[in-house]
């Protein structure tokens, strides 16, 4: 496992780079809206590990050790992170194979990718938590967030994985969330391009959002999805049921 830079567009972008030991694809990881490298724990390691595969977990730009992301963000900035940013970042690390593991915001930009650019590179798409609409125990959630950040030790708590980058994560994802004009998002639409297999995982206790997510991929996607609710489990499926998932996920990238 190594950790390291790309170049993107000439800003570098932190990335962590998986050794495989035989596996084809590349599971290339895709973060949550206050993620980076770091916060994905040894899930990547431990995925990779069962399925054989070489893994890239990378930190979009604004978040961890990645060049700033200028504020205020667009209200398409997932749709912006998938269709310009995330094939350059295949292109700069070499990687003509993979399959797309995202979680919450970064299962959202996979499911965009599949969806709209429809790039032979990618394999499958494994969603975590994914959002494809924007709900309103998802903005009470975020508003909660926001007082937990100004009032209390959140930011302290995410100053460690973001350091110089915890107000441009911060602030780039809350607002762009509660902004006005971001309560219509709607990613349903471009569900029905999809062309490769998906596996989408919801926890049933997840604070932000409702089973309607799970039930749009597993309706509107261009081929059938497989689709788990899991039970005692809330928004970070690979850590709270993270023996299901890995189970789950393997069988599927083996398989795809």
């Amino acid at each position: 496992m190594t950790d390291t830079f790309v170049a993107v567009d000439g800003r570098p972008l932190e990335v962590r780079k998986i050794k495989g030991a035989g596996g084809i694809s590349t599971l290339v990881f895709l973060h949550e809206g206050l993620g980076c490298v770091q916060m994905w724990r040894d899930f990547p390691d431990r995925l990779c590990l069962q399925t054989g595969s070489p893994g890239l977990v990378y930190s979009r730009f604004g978040y961890g050790a990645s060049s700033p992301a200028p504020l205020p963000w667009p209200l398409d900035f997932h749709t912006r992170e998938a269709v310009d940013v995330l094939p350059r970042v295949l292109d700069a690390a070499g990687i003509d194979d993979c399959v797309l593991v995202g979680h919450s915001d970064g299962a959202s930009i996979g499911l965009i990718y599949a969806g709209l650019v429809r790039d032979p590179r990618v394999r499958a798409v494994v969603a975590l938590a994914p959002h494809v609409l924007n709900e309103p125990r998802c903005r009470q959630q975020i508003e909660a967030a926001v007082d937990a950040f100004e009032r209390g030790d959140l930011g302290t708590r995410l100053a460690r994985y973001h350091g110089d980058n915890l107000d441009c994560a911060f602030r780039g994802w809350s607002e762009s969330w509660l902004a006005q004009g971001f309560e219509s998002w709607d990613i349903r639409p471009c569900l029905d391009a999809i062309c490769v297999p998906v596996m989408a995982i919801r926890g049933a206790d997840d604070p932000y959002n409702t089973a309607v997510h799970i039930d749009s991929i597993r309706a509107l996607t261009g081929i059938p999805a497989e689709v788990y609710e899991l039970a005692n489990c809330a928004h970070a499926p690979q850590f709270e049921q993270g023996e299901r998932v890995l189970e789950l996920a393997t069988e599927f990238i083996l398989r795809s």
